[in-house]
């Protein structure tokens, strides 16, 4: 059958599917190799492409607790800066949409950095190895040095071994995605629903429908956004925050932190939610703040009227939510979990005779088998070592994350393809617990343990929803892979330094202008398992417990109540995030949320991702600037 280039087959026709083989069918009719794939140009522009999502999302990332895709931003910014560079003619030939698949892969995995898994982690290890204000100055001093010999319990990891740690843990990923894709993309077509959107989206751009638009709609909204920023931070003409004149218990609505921000990126955050979740914010926002921390306040379990202080306390109700939500929600998916392993079986089993060779057919031009236990035992060893350089963590303790690795890798690949969820909120409190049971004592190793499995998780989790794009357009895996690994070293290379741009002070995690939710969660667990439960005020033991109860219930309900009745079931994630950001981050993330809601039957339902990417993109990036403008002493704080 004849390739039609002017639409590509993004979907299975189901009265073949079961008699066909996919493989076969994909070789012969969706599989096109002499387009071009990975090029020099599309690497340079995928990794300073991933270079601005990964700014724009560590912003977003401590300010919400949510970690936000790459890659429909990236192909649509892509396909602007090519047809800016053709029209400039600096250029010759236009961006193809294979090539815009591979640019976007590399952005992806430079840009996806950022994301619970990492920076989680080492917003976490920050917030327990830094001293309170401390100045820039000081935290470098109080960094180990690249070479020489470093108490790993006393001092951070310089910058350096940061790079070289997030770069190991990233490739890692990678490798173990490769021998499962076949058996998630190309056998059991799981949607990986943010990969096919990306599919269908640079389908659509290259087509020359609706691509001009969404490309103005962004960049429109991206100069909104860094322009309110500016007014707001630089030359002071626009107020940070609006509240009403009320006071509730004797303070002020505004030291409850029941205000409106003017920050765009929390409304352009919401507005990539669900509706559900945006909702839960709201009501879990005003129900923390409005009423539960009143009480706190009369019955003395908070020393004052503040974010911070408030935070602390609830804190652990919330985590115990998104924790018990997530592990419950992991639990009740049993089938997703005997098809993990079904699936490892299949790996390691020959079809019975029936394999091609590796030069012919489908094995031609997949990743080679060897690629995985190469890249395994290349990287098993430098990952064990710096476990123990870096964070003193025994050797075979270190042995026993990266084996675990693998297999939530490949677990949370499968969830990430049935859901577009990766379970790092599952994931990393289960190593938590597991090496605060193995490794007594040591707080920054269970963190950062937590992190070989959350963060390899993560990056396999992501290359394989860039693979399901390039298998629904065609594209050469190998290229992808490649891109990957580009991608998530150039990643590595930006996130720590971009990290210290845009948070001077580490200290400032956990306060109202960085909230740091997914860092606090971390944090306060690691903390718990390593000075016991009896270091919480009993209110806090209850209320954990109630959290836990409410968590379970929540997950249990989402998962088998009724479709009429599910609506109306709140968000366990919004819920639990309410707990342990301000309310005005949930109230304007609620508005986001309200404002996407109502053009899902509107004609121009289809900007709602391009606008807000824009104005988080915008936001951002200008407040990257206006951090080095503070730490140059030209504008004030």
């Amino acid at each position: 059958m004849a390739k039609d280039d002017s639409k590509l087959r993004l979907d299975v026709d189901p009265r073949t599917a079961a008699t066909e083989d996919p493989e076969e069918r994909w070789l012969s009719e969706t599989y096109r190799p002499k387009e071009p794939n990975l090029t020099l140009r599309g690497v340079v522009v995928g990794v300073l492409i991933g270079a601005v999502m990964c700014l724009s999302n560590l912003y977003v990332f401590f300010k919400t607790g949510w970690s936000l895709g790459v890659t429909l931003t990236a192909c649509i910014l892509a396909f602007g800066v090519f047809e800016a560079l053709r029209k400039a003619r600096l250029v010759r030939t236009p961006l193809g949409p294979l090539e815009n698949n591979a640019l976007t892969t590399v952005a992806s995995g430079a840009g996806y950095m950022t994301a619970g898994g990492n920076m989680a982690a080492y917003g976490a290890l920050l917030m327990v190895l830094v001293p309170p204000m401390l100045t820039p100055e000081l935290w470098n001093a109080l960094e180990g040095t690249f070479f020489l010999d470093r108490n790993p319990k006393e001092s951070l990891p310089s910058t350096p071994q940061m790079m070289l740690w997030f770069a190991v843990i990233a490739a890692m990923g990678v490798f173990v995605a490769i021998p499962i894709k076949r058996q998630l993309i190309n056998r059991e077509a799981l949607p990986f629903p943010t990969g096919t959107a990306t599919a269908e989206t640079i389908t659509t751009i290259h087509a020359g429908k609706e691509g001009s638009g969404k490309l103005r709609g962004l960049l429109y909204a991206a100069l909104a956004g860094a322009g309110i920023k500016t007014l707001v931070s630089i030359f002071k003409i626009l107020p940070d925050k609006l509240a009403l004149p009320v006071s509730v218990a004797g303070s002020s609505l505004a030291s409850w932190s029941i205000y409106l921000k003017t920050e765009v990126v929390l409304l352009a955050a919401g507005a990539l939610m669900s509706f559900r979740t945006g909702w839960s914010l709201l009501v879990g926002g005003l129900a923390t703040y409005g009423i539960l921390a009143p009480v706190l306040e009369s019955h003395g379990w908070i020393a004052e009227v503040s974010y911070k202080e408030i935070a602390k306390w609830t804190v652990w109700p919330g985590a115990a939510i998104l924790v018990s939500a997530g592990l419950v929600s992991f639990a009740l998916d049993y089938k997703a979990l005997g098809r993990s392993f079904s699936g490892l079986g299949k790996l390691v089993r020959r079809d019975g005779g029936t394999a091609q060779p590796e030069e012919h057919g489908i094995a031609a031009v997949e990743s080679p088998g060897w690629w995985f236990p190469a890249g395994y035992f290349l990287l098993a060893p430098a990952i064990i070592l710096l476990m123990g350089w870096l964070f003193g963590i025994p050797w075979w303790a270190g042995v026993i994350a990266v084996v675990l690795a693998v297999l939530m890798g490949f677990i949370a690949s499968r969830v990430t393809g049935e859901t577009d969820i990766t379970p790092t909120k599952a994931l990393g409190p289960v190593t938590q617990i597991t090496f605060g049971a193995v490794t007594p004592g040591n707080i920054n190793g269970n963190i950062m343990s937590a992190n070989v499995t959350g963060g390899i998780g993560l990056h396999a989790a992501d290359l394989l929803t860039t693979l399901k794009t390039g298998w629904l357009l065609g594209a050469r895996p190998r290229h992808q892979v490649y891109a990957q690994l580009v991608g998530v070293v150039a990643g590595a290379m930006f996130i720590v330094p971009a990290f210290k741009i845009l948070i001077p002070d580490p200290a400032v995690l956990g306060d109202t202008e960085w909230p740091a939710p997914s860092c606090l969660v971390w944090e306060s667990i690691s903390r718990t398992l390593v000075n016991g439960l009896d270091a919480l005020h009993d209110s806090a033991k209850v209320a954990t417990l109630i959290g836990v109860v409410l968590g379970t219930s929540l997950a249990i309900l989402e998962r088998y109540a009724p479709a009429r009745i599910k609506r109306f079931v709140p968000s366990a994630n919004g819920l639990g995030i309410a707990m342990v950001v301000p309310a005005a981050n949930s109230i304007s993330m609620f508005l986001g949320a309200l404002v996407a809601h109502r053009m899902q039957h509107h004609r121009h339902q289809g900007m709602v991702v391009p606008v807000a990417s824009g104005l988080i993109a915008g936001e951002s990036l200008m407040g990257i600037v206006v951090a080095l403008l503070v730490g140059a002493g030209i504008v004030a704080q």
